[in-house]
């Protein structure tokens, strides 16, 4: 259900709508989605992947986000434990994914969603993890800055949502905000090389790549095995 919410904000946020109406409709007819046709995953396997009304396709985009989201919220259960502590995970995989799909499809980060993101994760780490808000405080604004830093030195490469989303992942990541930057900055190194690979080095350096959905990416990372990188790295290469 929470998949099917976001699929909601990836669509209509960039766009200017709202969120809560009209209710859930075909982008092809408008005609309304009844609700037994509304059911996530399983509604759009039962219709085939098509509206009932007018036989249009219905992007496979929509249960894969679904599942994807829910995937993702038990593996925050299943590291973090079922009580408050999960809560910021919890909730920084629900500002993670429309972020992703909205920057792959839109280039662009909202404002909005980094601004609520942030305020949650202020809400949510006051209760579950008080003693340490300061260092994520220092974690948001350590990632922020360093992003902010790249912005001005290479500005074509990446813009200030990256710096703000970075900054988010900070707040709720803390010190794994490290590992989990290390692994945006990889992945996107890697899939820049892809492309200069097939298009050749000049046709590759010009084609725009959001880095939005590697941060998300690293982001994921870092909430479910951050901590255990560090305590490889300390131990690996700093005798910890």
């Amino acid at each position: 259900m929470l998949g099917s919410f976001l699929n909601v904000v990836a669509f209509r946020l960039p766009r200017g709508e709202s969120l809560v109406r009209p209710a859930s409709h075909c982008p092809s007819c408008g005609g309304a989605v009844r609700p037994y046709d509304n059911v996530p995953v399983l509604s759009w396997l039962w219709l085939r992947g098509r509206c009932r009304g007018c036989r249009e396709r219905i992007s496979p985009r929509y249960p894969v986000v679904e599942a994807v989201t829910a995937l993702l919220l038990v593996a925050v259960l299943a590291v973090k434990g079922a009580d408050v502590d999960a809560l910021p995970g919890l909730a920084l995989v629900l500002v993670l994914v429309p972020t992703a799909l909205i920057d792959l499809e839109y280039r662009i980060i909202p404002n909005a969603l980094m601004a609520i993101g942030a305020a949650v994760g202020l809400a949510l780490l006051a209760v579950a993890d008080a003693s340490h808000l300061a260092d994520h405080l220092f974690a948001a604004m350590a990632a922020g800055g360093f992003f902010f830093v790249v912005v001005l030195a290479y500005p074509a490469g990446m813009g200030m949502g990256d710096v703000k989303l970075a900054a988010v992942l900070g707040l709720y990541l803390g010190a794994s905000v490290i590992p989990a930057l290390a692994v945006a900055l990889l992945a996107g190194t890697m899939v820049g090389v892809v492309i200069i690979a097939r298009k050749g080095a000049r046709a590759g350096r010009k084609t725009a790549v959001p880095f939005g959905p590697f941060l998300a990416l690293g982001g994921i990372v870092g909430l479910l095995a951050g901590p255990a990188m560090i305590d490889w790295y300390l131990k690996t290469f700093a005798g910890g």
